[in-house]
């Protein structure tokens, strides 16, 4: 099999990746519908109340984050998947069902995500953890690289989909096409053979929320991951309203073109994940240029002066975003304890997903006082900067050193030996035994 889907020849992770891609399909269509239901059935355009409830979703993962990781390391997995993917089938459900049925009032809208966003926070840190016991070590960079292909297909999919749908019949049957897709999540978890899962060993005892705490805290490298990540996610991937703010204000073009620009920024993303899965290692300097790509191809989208050359700028901004992405995911999950797995990945997620609660209202309020352009601009500029700051204390650190290599084709090489430190050294991370 091809290195880019050898994953995929494992059957526990076929099943998997199928009913994770039908699922999310169903999500960008879902989110997409919530947006188009916010902006202009509910509100008039309101940015800052999309900003609302996009945090909503968002902030009970930055505040439950320690205490949904040690349930991710101290329950089963699995189980717990069962029950958070039915909460959010059951909750994405009741708005399609107000939305299809003319009731749906804003504050039905900040409930729901509220809820979604509790169940998410337990979700996202056992469905990471999860992964490892499907597929080993051996496997796992790859597969967290489908996981994301998986993702941006849906990501592709989906917005579109939702477009048609919402211009055909309405923004309802979009929102229940997301309760649909989740039973394919629920059919392919219980379709799973248990005998061939590895299942890590499980957290007993007390204390599990201060040692994952103190365990990130020792680890150099996982934090400046995750500052990386933090200023990515808050300010550089609020999408679902820059890209509904652009469409509707800056370009005056409907729901099936707001869609589109999803898509069309999906192609980049999808290639990014299918990169990222045909390499064999993660590598921090890959994360690096990758955000310095999104940097300037973001400034470039927020200047775009037509829709046209704004979609098409999306391309190369779905591209960088999603492979310093991916590179920052496989480099956690690859350099932490198994036993540390679920507490590292919800600390992980709450910084990147949980700073859209800071994020997505000041966006909002950006495009509301300054003009859309700006929502995207804020990102392009923050990332800038935190990026600056990191690659000259690593040039400075890690005596990195770049080199251009023409003998078998044109390419960079980048070395690091690092300086020597006085004090306590950087962690090592604990190899996954042997099963």
């Amino acid at each position: 099999m091809s290195p880019t889907f050898h994953s995929l020849s494992i059957r526990n992770y076929r099943i998997w990746f199928l009913g994770g891609l039908v699922s999310n399909i169903g999500t960008w269509a879902g989110r997409v519908g919530q947006d188009w239901l916010v902006l202009t059935e509910l509100t008039d355009h309101s940015s800052t109340a999309l900003g609302t409830v996009t945090g909503l979703q968002f902030l009970p993962i930055l505040l439950l984050a320690p205490w949904a990781g040690a349930i991710a390391d101290r329950y089963d997995k699995r189980r717990t998947l069962v029950l958070t993917q039915t909460g959010l089938l059951l909750t994405t459900l009741a708005l399609g069902i107000l939305a299809v049925t003319g009731t749906a009032q804003l504050w039905h809208v900040y409930l729901i995500a509220a809820l979604q966003g509790v169940i998410t926070a337990i979700d996202n840190p056992a469905r990471q953890a999860f992964v490892p016991e499907i597929v080993g070590r051996e496997h796992l960079s790859n597969a967290v690289g489908l996981n994301s292909a998986s993702f941006n297909s849906g990501r592709l999919i989906g917005p579109g989909l939702a477009g048609l749908v919402i211009a055909a019949w309405g923004t309802g049957p979009a929102l229940l096409m997301n309760s649909a897709s989740f039973l394919f999540v629920l059919a392919a978890l219980v379709a799973m053979r248990g005998a061939d899962l590895r299942p890590a060993p499980r957290l007993t005892g007390r204390g599990g929320i201060r040692e994952g705490l103190a365990y990130v805290n020792r680890r150099k490298d996982l934090r400046l991951i995750m500052l990386l990540i933090f200023v990515l996610g808050t300010f550089g991937m609020n999408f679902q309203i820059t890209t509904a703010l652009m469409a509707t204000q800056t370009f005056h073009k409907g729901a099936g073109e707001y869609g589109l620009l999803g898509s069309i920024m999906a192609i980049g993303s999808l290639a990014a994940a299918l990169r990222t899965a045909g390499r064999k290692e993660p590598r921090l300097w890959i994360m690096l240029v990758a955000l310095g790509g999104f940097v300037g191809a973001s400034a470039a989208a927020a200047l775009a002066p037509t829709y046209l050359s704004f979609a098409v700028l999306l391309v190369p901004v779905g591209f960088t975003a999603l492979t310093a992405m991916t590179v920052a995911n496989t480099l956690v999950q690859t350099r932490v304890d198994p036993i540390m797995r679920g507490r590292v990945m919800a600390l992980y997620m709450a910084i990147f997903m949980g700073g859209t609660p800071i994020g997505a209202p000041i966006i909002g309020w950006i495009g509301e006082h300054a003009g859309p352009r700006w929502t995207i601009l804020v990102g392009s500029i923050g990332v800038g900067l935190v990026l600056a700051v990191v690659s000259r204390l690593l040039l400075k650190e890690e005596n990195v050193r770049v080199s251009w290599d023409t003998e078998r084709r044109p390419h960079f090489d980048v070395h690091t030996s690092p300086r020597h430190r006085r004090g306590p050294q950087v962690e090592e991370p604990t190899p996954e035994p042997a099963r």
